[in-house]
Formats: structure tokens, sequence, C-alpha cells
């Protein structure tokens, strides 16, 4: 791996070890994790990997071979507030896994991403990696929850982004051919296997060409936008209500939308329009994966794509291109944008025996729309996979 070699080129030496975490796709479920909702996901053979080695002076010392400079802070002294940087996921890292563990040793490594960046939650996938960098030369063991919840505390409280657990529970829960189906509020999952006579399937990324910062988007607006209009429900129908901040979609009935959502802003009722449906989606979803009719479950994740498109306002022009052929493309199962929505990829589940037919009808029509996207665009065909072991 490139990672190796670049290793060696600074180091002069091989590295100890190499970590890796997978990407994640969520094909139905989309922003809804970040107010308790539910969630299907799936790991995919494509991620991140770490070469590193241990430095036992304490310093963290990390080079990104998608971006320049390389990043440097001691594990005891890391900066409070962000830098604004690519490293500002490690250094939360870094502070959320010293809440509940003493870190002594050090780290040099370099992270080598196996896609392009934007709509796999690379982000979430770097932080794991690193995470398991860290424990690993710290003799530090951790169960799947806390690796969790710690890539979690340092993307939602120190990075300053808005979400759920979805990507770190795909990227760590997750097993091959087995469907993740978790609810946000409990943390609680069942994984659905490929019932007996389900149709073949493999997973499609068509990579827009573009690339983006979730923390820099509008993906914070939305989500505030969601919880103003739940915020505002709760005080309609004269329910208990606390700090804005902990306002969640799940805590408000659906009768309770349905009856005050015509007293709502428009940008709120749609947010919220889209969450409550999202939340049938899922569940509609999963029952579909457990009978084995992925051509429903994939009905049902273009409904979640056009939902992102019309009630959450996401999606760059480009990646709506890509959704509209993906849903004109024989083949294609269904599919939607990936990530926040905003710029990055749009993933698919398709029929295998379609796939150089896919390959080919998706790039050639972007391509016309786009000629500018030559050379950026591409497509990547993926198996999904297991989460993350320590």
């Amino acid at each position: 791996m490139l990672c190796e070699e670049r290793f060696y080129e600074i180091y002069g030496r091989s590295p100890e070890n190499v970590a890796f975490s997978p990407y994640r796709i969520c094909p139905v479920g989309a922003h809804s994790d970040h107010n308790l909702g539910k969630i299907t996901g799936l790991a995919i053979d494509k991620g991140i990997h770490i070469a590193y080695a241990p430095k036992l002076n304490g310093v963290v010392e990390m080079t990104s071979l998608q971006f320049p400079k390389r990043a440097q802070w001691h594990v005891e002294s890391v900066p409070e507030r962000k830098v604004d940087d690519w490293a500002d996921y490690l250094r939360g890292a870094t502070l959320a896994l010293e809440k509940n563990h003493r870190l002594k040793v050090g780290v040099c490594g370099v992270i080598e991403g196996s896609l392009p960046i934007g709509g796999l939650s690379s982000s979430a996938a770097v932080t794991i990696a690193f995470i398991q960098a860290l424990c690993s030369v710290n003799g530090i063991s951790l169960e799947a929850q806390e690796i969790i919840d710690t890539a979690y505390d340092a993307e939602k409280n120190y990075v300053g982004v808005s979400i759920g657990k979805l990507d770190q529970s795909c990227e760590v829960l997750s097993k091959k051919n087995r469907l993740l189906y978790l609810d946000t509020r409990d943390d609680s999952y069942e994984l659905i296997p490929c019932p007996e006579g389900m149709k073949p399937w493999k997973i499609a990324i068509f990579f827009s060409g573009l690339e983006h910062s979730l923390a820099g988007s509008k993906y914070n607006m939305r989500v505030d936008e969601l919880r103003s209009g739940v915020y505002a429900l709760q005080a309609f129908a004269g329910m208990e209500y606390g700090k804005f901040k902990d306002a969640m979609a799940r805590d408000v009935p659906r009768e309770v939308y349905e009856q005050y959502r015509d007293r709502l802003p428009v940008p709120w009722a749609r947010r919220c329009e889209h969450w409550y449906t999202e939340f049938d989606r899922v569940e509609k979803a999963a029952e579909a994966w457990r009978r084995g009719d992925i051509e429903e479950y994939g009905r049902i994740s273009f409904e979640s794509g056009w939902s992102s498109i019309h009630n959450w306002e996401s999606g760059a022009p480009e990646q709506i291109k890509l959704y509209d052929i993906m849903t004109k493309t024989e083949g294609i199962y269904g599919g939607r944008f990936s990530g926040a929505g905003f710029k990055g990829c749009c993933m698919a589940l398709i029929d295998p025996a379609y796939e150089d037919q896919i390959s080919d009808q998706v790039s050639r029509q972007y391509l016309e729309a786009y000629p500018e996207m030559e050379g950026k665009y591409d497509v990547f065909i993926c198996e999904s996979a297991d989460g993350v072991t320590f």
C-alpha cells in the first residue's frame, strides 16, 4: 500500500502495523440519526488505512496522502479548540479517548483513503482507524460501543458537526452481506442476513468529482431547521421542553406533527416531513430486506433520495443529475446521495449482471451534462464488508 511506502520514505523503517476502517453507505435512513431516528446501512470493502508506529515521547505525528501539511501535537497537550484543518478529527479523538483512558505513547502514521473524499463518511473512517492506532500503541482495548462513542464525541463536540451515530455505527457494527438496522435512540441494532433466494447485488459508487466539508456546508443548518420545527411543535402541543439542543424529533409523536405542521414555517415543515417519512421508510425497508425483496428495498432508497432533494433540500446539481440518471438506468435497484448530500457521490444497489452497462450509461449521461468533470468523475463497484475490529 502507498501509506506503507510513504511511511518508509519518511521514517526510514517499516510501520509496525496498519489500521483499517471501512467506508459506509446508508441506502435508507439519511438525515435521521441526529434526531434519534432509525437507519439501515452497510460497510463497504473500501476505506481508510493508516500505517503507523509508536512514538514513546508522546508526540502524535500524522501525514495524509490526501492533504498537504503534516500535523503534530502531544497526547497531553492537545489544542482545546479545533485548528480548522484535516487533522481536527484526530485531535478530537485524542481528547475523547483521554476522557476514560490515560495516554502516554504517541503515534506516527500515514493515512491513505482508497476512494475519493466525499459522501462515504471518510471523516468517521479516518477517526476510527486513528483510534485503533492510538489504542494499539497504548495497550488499550475498547468495546464496539466505546469505539463508536469516542469517534462520535470527536466529530460532534470537537469538530462541531451536528451528526448522529450513523457513520460510526455502520463502520464498526456491520457484517458482510448483512444489513445493519439500528435504532439510534438506544443504540440497539439487528444485522439482517440476505435470505435464501434474494437476488444478487453489488454496490456502485458514482463519485461526482466534487469534494466537501460537512462543517462548512449547510449540513448543520438543516439539522437546526429540523430542531426548530420540533421545538415549535412541542410548544404548540403544550409538551414540556428544555434546551433547544435537546429537542429531538423522536420525542414528538407523529400525530403531533400532523396536527400542527401547517403552523410551521415552510423550511421547518419540510425538514420535519423528511424526518418522519424517513422513519417510516426505514421500518419498511428493513422488512423488505428481511423478506429478501431487494427490488422493494431499492425502490424505498430511491424514495429516500427524492425526499432528500425536495424535503431536506440537499444535493448539489451534479448529485441531483446523477440521482436522476440512476432512477432511469436498467439494473439499478435503488440508490440516493451518499453522505450529507451537498457534494460528493451517489450510491446504488445494482444487479451485477448489468454492471458494465450501468457504469457506461451513467458515466456517459453524466459527463454529457458536466463535461468539466472528465478526469474527476469516477465509478467504483464495491462489495459489502465487515466493520472494524480491534
